[in-house]
């Protein structure tokens, strides 16, 4: 069970290491191959985006360094950037302690929503006031 791997790894010490092919085969990758990427600025700490990746954009994005996600909806490898020119170059790449998300630290070249703004994450729940808050314009806007 790929459970115990990541169970397993929580005795390590810091600075262990393992081999990373076979971190990648442990991974628990949802039922349709997937898993979550949350997409974090390097220099600022943003939250950028959400985005989906499987083992083979994952592995893409480790040896050229561009970020590569999983299009849901075109059902195909996308490399961000490639039609925007909005890329997103790799800094660091974690694992969660269950082995089921990644937190990639990136360079964001251009926005990082298709929205044309700096981060997806752009509307600000504010339940005290009962009112959600639009709290950034798009570039140029």
């Amino acid at each position: 069970m790929k459970r115990s791997f990541f169970i397993n790894l929580e005795g390590f010490a810091r600075d262990q290491t393992l081999p990373l092919n076979k971190l990648i085969d442990e991974l628990a990758f949802n039922e349709q191959g997937l898993m979550p990427a949350i997409i974090q600025d390097a220099d600022s700490d943003e939250v950028l985006m959400l985005a989906w990746m499987n083992k083979l954009s994952l592995e893409q994005t480790l040896a050229t360094g561009r970020m590569t996600y999983w299009s849901r909806s075109r059902g195909e490898l996308w490399i961000k950037g490639a039609t925007s020119g909005h890329w997103q170059q790799l800094q660091s790449l974690r694992i969660d302690c269950d082995g089921d998300a990644l937190l990639c630290r990136v360079i964001q070249q251009g926005a990082a929503c298709h929205t044309g703004r700096k981060s997806c994450f752009y509307i600000e729940a504010d339940p005290d006031n009962e009112r959600a808050v639009i709290i950034s314009s798009a570039y140029g806007v």
